[in-house]
C-alpha cells in the first residue's frame, strides 16, 4: 500500500509548538548568561528568521546565517530551526538529517526523535534499506520508552491529549518496520496495540491483515481475512482508506475468501461484521474449503454406511465416467454377476408384461441402468416402485449415463406383477349319478 501521512499529523505538530524552546519565540537579546550573538548584523538576521512565516525564504535565511556564521553560540538554535523548516517543507531526507546532529548532542531530543520516527516511512520508500528501518527502530523505541514523561515545556494536562496519537504512531511505526523485515509476529503485536488505541485505522486493519496472512497460520486466516474486510469497508471520516483504496482491497478480499472457503457463500456476513465491529469476536472462524471437503466427506461416509448399495452404484459410476471408464466396463463388469443393486421404476417397455425395465438408481428420477429379461414378466408395476436385483452388466454409455443388464427373473425382487391376466377357470364335468 502507497504512504500516506499519517492522520495524526497534524495534531501532533500543533502541540509541538508548545513544547518549542523559549529562543524559538523571538527574544531582544540573548540572556547574560547565555549564548552570544557575535555582531549586531548576526542578530539582525537570527531575529529576521524567527519572524519569517514562510518556510521557503527562511530556509534561504537559514543558509545564508550558516554561510556568513559558521561558527556561533546559537548553533543549538540553528539546527533546530533547520528541522522545523525542513519539516515545514516536507523534506524527509533533509529534516531527519538534521534531527540526526541534534540527536548526537541530545539522544533524548523529542523533536528529533518524533521527525525520525514520523518520516522512517516516507525515507524507506518501496526498498527500504537496512538502515533506514534501524534508524526508525532505534528514534520510535527511544521516543516509547519515556512516553510516561511530558516533552519540555508541555504540560501535563497539554500531554494527556498529544500523548496518544503520538504512541500510536509509535507502535505502527514499529509494526511497519518488522513487517518490512517479515518478523510477522513482531508486526502483529505492534499493530494490534496500534489498533488497541485507534481502533478505526483502515491502514493498520489492512497492514495486519497483511502480516497475519504471510505467517501462513491456516488457523489465523480468518482473522486476516476480517482485517482486510475491515480496511476494505470501513468509512469513518477519519481512520478510512481513500475510496478507491478501499475498492482495491476490497476487491483483493473477495478473492482471498473465495480461495479460502472456496465459494462466496456467506461473505456478506463478513461483510457486515466487519463493518459494525473494529475486531473479529474471540475464536472467530471461516470455515476452510479444506474443513468444509472434509465435513462433507464425513457426512458422505455416513450416508454410505446407512445405504452401501447406492454407494456401490456411486462408485461404479464414479469409474466408468472417467477416462478409462471403457477398459474398467470391459476388464471388471461386463458378463459378472453384480452385488444386488437397487432403484425405482422409470419406464416399462412395454408397460404391461415388459422385458425391459428402466430404473433410477442413484436418485430415484434419473434413468441409470436398464435391465432385459429373456421372457416377459408378468402384468407390471407402478413407476416409482422400489425394486432390487443381481444382474450381469452387458453395454454402457458414459453420457448419458447408462448400464444395461442382463437379469434372469429370479433375480428381481419387489415385482408385484399387478393387473397379470388370470388363468382361466377349470371347471369340473358332473358325475355320471347326476
Amino acid at each position: 500500500m502507497r504512504y500516506q501521512p499519517s492522520k495524526h499529523f497534524v495534531t501532533v505538530a500543533v502541540v509541538l509548538g508548545l513544547w518549542a524552546p523559549a529562543w524559538m519565540a523571538g527574544q531582544d537579546k540573548p540572556a547574560a548568561a547565555g549564548p552570544q550573538y557575535k555582531d549586531p548584523a548576526e542578530f539582525t538576521l537570527y531575529d529576521s528568521i524567527l519572524k519569517d512565516t514562510n518556510p521557503k525564504t527562511r530556509l534561504d535565511k537559514l543558509q545564508e546565517w550558516q554561510t556568513k556564521y559558521a561558527a556561533t553560540e546559537f548553533e543549538k538554535q540553528r539546527k533546530q530551526l533547520f528541522l522545523n523548516t525542513y519539516v515545514a517543507l516536507n523534506q524527509p531526507k533533509e529534516a531527519v538529517g538534521e534531527a540526526k546532529l541534534i540527536l548526537a548532542d541530545d539522544p533524548k531530543d523529542f523533536t528529533s526523535l518524533y521527525y525520525t520516527m514520523y518520516f522512517t516511512r516516507a525515507l524507506a520508500g518501496n526498498n527500504p534499506t537496512p538502515d533506514v528501518l534501524d534508524q526508525g527502530e532505534k528514534a520510535t523505541t527511544a521516543l516509547l520508552a519515556n512516553i510516561d514523561t511530558p516533552p519540555p515545556n508541555v504540560t501535563a494536562d497539554q500531554w494527556k491529549g498529544a500523548r496518544t496519537p503520538v504512541e500510536t504512531l509509535g507502535h505502527s511505526t514499529l509494526g511497519w518496520i518488522a513487517m518490512q523485515r517479515k518478523t510477522w509476529d513482531a508486526a502483529e503485536g505492534e499493530f494490534q496495540k496500534t489498533l488497541a488505541m485507534d481502533p478505526n485505522n483502515a491502514e493498520v486493519d489492512y497492514f495486519i491483515g497483511t502480516v497475519i496472512a504471510s505467517e501462513k497460520n491456516p488457523q489465523k486466516m480468518s482473522v486476516a481475512i476480517f482485517y482486510f474486510t475491515r480496511a476494505a469497508t470501513y468509512d469513518g471520516s477519519t481512520g478510512a482508506l481513500p475510496q478507491a483504496g478501499r475498492q482495491q482491497v476490497l476487491d483483493y478480499v473477495k478473492r482471498a475468501y473465495k480461495g479460502y472457503h472456496g465459494s462466496d457463500d456467506s461473505f456478506n456476513d463478513v461483510l457486515t461484521l466487519a463493518k459494525a465491529q473494529a475486531a473479529p469476536p474471540p475464536d472467530y472462524h471461516i470455515k476452510s474449503a479444506k474443513e468444509i471437503a472434509e465435513e462433507n466427506q464425513k457426512k458422505q461416509e455416513i450416508e454410505d454406511a446407512k445405504d452401501p448399495q447406492l454407494k456401490l452404484w456411486k462408485d461404479i459410476k464414479t469409474q466408468l465416467t472417467a477416462a478409462d471408464g471403457a477398459s474398467y466396463f470391459s476388464t471388471n463388469m461386463k458378463d459378472a454377476l453384480l452385488p444386488a443393486l437397487k432403484g425405482k421404476v422409470v419406464k416399462l417397455e412395454p408397460e404391461t408384461k415388459p422385458k425391459t425395465v428402466v430404473l433410477a438408481l442413484e436418485d430415484g428420477t434419473t434413468p441409470d441402468a436398464t435391465l432385459k429379461f429373456e421372457m416377459p414378466l408378468a402384468g407390471k408395476v407402478d413407476p416409482g416402485t422400489e425394486l432390487s436385483f443381481e444382474g450381469v452388466p452387458q453395454s454402457y454409455t458414459a453420457s448419458p449415463y447408462m448400464v444395461v443388464f442382463n437379469v434372469e427373473p429370479e433375480k428381481l425382487h419387489g415385482w408385484t406383477g399387478k393387473n397379470a391376466p388370470r388363468p382361466p377357470a377349470v371347471h369340473k364335468k358332473a358325475s355320471a349319478s347326476n
